[in-house]
């Protein structure tokens, strides 16, 4: 799952993943945003339109696949970063959320296997954070933002990373500015959600930090969950 692709489908590089095996499931938007799920096996229902976004802009998209006799549906995110707040930037974001929470509802009525990965733009927990005080009142920390990310989990959600390791911290993101990565100033707001009809088959989780170290890096880096 990739989000922030910056590109339309239209120049998206299908052919170097097709070279490596996988077939490439696309939302883009020219500079900005964009999404895609990036397999080796086919997927299908293929969806770009659980959202009815309001700006039009490219933050989901969601496929099903078939493993173990059970049909699991990838829903792939980018939230909204929703900074500063108090902005149309915000409420943006805000609304964005509660639409996503109506879809899972939904969805989830259908299907209960659902694994719900991306950016989420959320910091779950003061863990979660280098400096929990200094973000207090920032989009991706303040309370009502982190009270929707427990509406995903008091759904049938459970957060991967933490079941695993209930204290241990998982940053997934350092800024680029004042030597963040160097110092380790990190944050945690890309998740793996998955249905508790799942938890059982997640084998583990991992934080590959090692993209993050070289040069001209994302500020994210990814997660792993493999199944069992």
């Amino acid at each position: 799952m990739m989000q922030e692709i910056k590109t339309e489908e239209v120049n998206f590089p299908y052919d170097d993943f097709s070279s490596m095996g996988f077939q490439s499931y696309v939302f883009g938007q020219k500079s900005y945003n964009g999404v895609a799920i990036i397999s080796k096996d086919k997927l299908k229902n293929v969806k770009t339109d659980l959202i009815n976004d309001s700006l039009k802009q490219s933050r989901i998209i969601s496929a099903e696949i078939q493993y173990k006799k059970k049909n699991i549906q990838l829903i792939n995110i980018y939230t909204p970063n929703g900074n500063p707040v108090d902005t149309e930037k915000y409420y943006y974001k805000k609304k964005w959320l509660d639409k996503l929470m109506k879809q899972l509802k939904s969805l989830y009525n259908k299907n209960p296997n659902i694994i719900l990965g991306g950016d989420f733009n959320i910091i779950p927990a003061a863990e979660d954070v280098y400096n929990p005080k200094s973000f207090e009142d920032d989009a991706l920390f303040r309370l009502e933002i982190r009270k929707k990310y427990r509406e995903f989990i008091n759904l049938g959600f459970i957060d991967v990373y933490r079941y695993f390791n209930a204290t241990k911290e998982g940053y997934t993101f350092w800024d680029y500015m004042r030597g963040a990565w160097q110092k380790n100033n990190g944050m945690r707001i890309d998740h793996f959600l998955v249905s508790n009809s799942l938890i059982n088959q997640i084998k583990f989780i991992n934080i590959n930090k090692d993209p993050r170290g070289r040069e001209k890096p994302s500020d994210h880096t990814p997660i792993e969950i493999k199944l069992t």
